[in-house]
């Protein structure tokens, strides 16, 4: 990390195991950053702390280092009892085991989940702890067993998380710490009743160390922590100190016909850049991502409904070079620790001004420069005066050059090949084939993958992640059948044999104190 981004607070300053000190060491990290010299003498301390700060400043570590330091310094008294039987059911009313979670940390995304994890690793590689990942999408019987084999440190979205709390593979009682980590991000994914659930089930405020980071400390955010903490100490380090000094922010005045031509024209003039693109809805993104490659510029589209698996395999190429350009939307705006991003293009303005701050967040980070691009078009540019608001300075606007401006053959765009309506069948048409197919066909039935009952909790948590049990298709996957197609075991195009032509007559009941009318 540059200096410019780091304080002369040392990581040795502080009272710190000295296998703490041996992992920040390996990582590299001697000197701390704002929100760590601030943040960790209050958590080291065993009070609770609300913390307000961008994203890349470091806070990863400090509510790591402040949570492994607690568990080395006291040790739980059940590490001395013996292992259980590795089939055995966990039970909520006792502990089961040597590991049950001391440390439960909450993250809205996945991919913000797995790059703490990855954190965690790094840093308490000398520690002896054992870390837990849980999250949608992906995995599930995996993730499971590890969980139930006992861990230190529970690291997760809400939704897989309450999946398996409902299931006790796992129980709350034993947990010493809790961190939610972009916690206003919990309020704009509808996790917050789930993030609710988890607290009121945990031991009370006085008997945990709790930690709240967050870009804003907005008026709910702050609510949240009164409640559910122990009286936390805020801590609030100024947006302009950490990203404005070191993002360039630029914004051109184009038409909607200037868009494409304007963002491919750039593009190619950053050939050496690595470049993300943000839009505000999957279908512009997909329509972004068909003229990209369809003159010349290898691209991936990042949106909800893409796969875990294939998020990661996007994330990965993209961090490796191999792909140039990535086109997301807003839930890539969060907790994505991609290096070296060297430009930002706002395609779409966001609506919210919040939002503007955490895309250009992208780039710039640990201390290094970027480029933040924004594009006033017709249909946002009612959204400029609020960002420059939030941010407290006039965003220049650049002129629009010809030579910048690239040729663009309308029909150049590559669509996505999805299958007819008739193909597919009416719109819901699947759900209720689904619903009257045999268990072993459609996979329905109590406790199945459409079923209700135990699995109902996770299913509507992570649809709420964007990770469906049986998730979505990319933008380049090929839609895969239907349930009735599914049902019937034979070709789609043709109908499943046995099925209803008429749809049946109900019987009347007959009225009360009366006979029932005549068939006639």
């Amino acid at each position: 990390m540059p200096q410019t981004h780091l304080t002369d607070v040392r990581f040795d300053s502080f009272d710190l195991d000295p296998r703490i000190l041996d992992g920040l060491r390996d990582a590299g990290f001697t000197f701390c950053t704002p929100i760590q010299a601030e943040t960790l003498p209050i958590a080291l301390a065993g009070r609770d702390v609300a913390g307000q700060a961008q994203t890349g400043t470091g806070k990863t570590a400090a509510f790591l280092v402040a949570a492994m330091q607690r568990l080395l310094q006291h040790p739980s008294e059940s590490e001395q009892m013996p292992e259980s039987e590795p089939n055995a059911e966990p039970d909520t009313e006792s502990q089961v085991g040597p590991r049950q979670p001391r440390v439960i940390i909450l993250a809205p995304t996945r991919e913000l989940a797995v790059q703490i994890h990855k954190d965690a690793l790094l840093i308490g590689r000398h520690a002896g702890l054992k870390l837990g990942l849980v999250y949608g999408g992906t995995g599930y019987q995996q993730q499971r067993d590890e969980i139930a084999a006992g861990v230190d440190i529970l690291i997760g979205t809400p939704g897989r998380l309450i999946d398996y709390f409902k299931q006790r593979v796992f129980h709350f009682k034993a947990v010493e710490v809790v961190i939610l980590d972009e916690a206003d991000r919990m309020f704009d994914l509808g996790f917050i009743k789930d993030i609710r659930f988890v607290l009121r089930r945990m031991p009370p405020a006085t008997e945990r160390l709790g930690m709240l980071f967050s870009a804003t400390l907005s008026y709910r955010v702050t609510e949240l922590a009164y409640e559910h903490m122990n009286d936390p100490q805020m801590v609030e380090i100024a947006p302009d100190q950490i990203t404005a000094d070191r993002v360039t922010q630029n914004c051109y005045m184009v038409s909607n016909e200037e868009k494409i031509p304007l963002l491919i024209g750039l593009i190619r003039q950053y050939s050496e850049g690595r470049i993300m693109v943000f839009v505000n809805t999957k279908r512009e993104g997909e329509r972004v991502w068909g003229y990209l490659e369809g003159n010349g510029i290898s691209a991936a589209m990042l949106s909800g409904d893409v796969p875990q698996k294939k998020r990661l395999q996007l994330l990965k190429a993209f961090q490796a070079g191999e792909l140039p350009v990535m086109v997301a939307t807003d839930v890539a705006a969060r907790g994505l620790h991609i290096p070296g991003v060297s430009h930002v293009i706002n395609y779409d303005l966001p609506d919210d001004a919040e939002d503007y701050v955490h895309r250009i967040g992208r780039t710039a980070r640990a201390g290094e420069a970027g480029d933040a691009i924004s594009f006033v078009c017709e249909n946002y540019a009612f959204c400029l005066p609020d960002i420059e608001a939030y941010i407290g300075a006039k965003i220049p606007v650049l002129p629009i050059e010809e030579s910048v401006l690239a040729e663009i053959d309308p029909n150049s765009r590559v669509r996505l090949q999805r299958r007819p309506r008739d193909e597919r069948g009416p719109r819901g048409s699947s759900r209720r084939a689904a619903r009257g197919a045999p268990r072993d066909a459609a996979g329905s039935g109590r406790g199945g993958a459409s079923g209700r009952g135990r699995g109902r909790g996770r299913q509507g948590s992570e649809r709420a992640e964007g990770t469906g049990p049986a998730g979505s298709a990319g933008p380049d996957a090929p839609p895969g059948p239907s349930a009735t197609e599914v049902a019937a075991g034979g070709d789609p195009a043709q109908p499943a044999t046995g099925a209803p032509t008429k749809k049946r007559r109900r019987r009347r009941k007959p009225r009360s104190g009366g006979e029932a009318p005549s068939a006639s």
